[in-house]
């Protein structure tokens, strides 16, 4: 399993495996890492997973579609880097990813 990294505001490190075919934030939701609330459970309904994908991975993950974009233009300090990690589906490619977790979901 790709071991995704989570780095949140204050700067902790938290380290998970997460299965392939799984999502960075079912990852994240499994492994009781707070910084991600998940409250629709990952059907690119709300915004409360958003992460920002570190820079040396931005061309390793997939772009965004409409959808999340339309959702990123609602979530608190948007950046260009800006994801909802629901819509981040793990590839064994991904294994090492790291992403950085907001100060706040609202």
């Amino acid at each position: 399993m790709p071991l995704i990294n989570y780095i949140d505001a204050s700067g902790n490190q938290f380290e998970a495996d997460v299965e392939v075919g799984s999502n960075v934030m079912q990852g994240a939701v499994d492994n009781m890492i707070d910084g991600i609330l998940a409250e629709c459970g990952g059907a690119c309904a709300c915004a409360t997973c958003h992460c920002y994908v570190d820079e040396n991975w931005l061309d390793k993950v997939e772009q965004a579609s409409a959808a999340e974009k339309d959702l990123l233009d609602a979530v608190v300090d948007p950046k260009h880097n800006s994801r909802l990690s629901c819509q981040l589906t793990v590839t064994a490619g991904m294994d090492g990813l790291v992403v950085h977790l907001p100060a706040s979901q609202y």
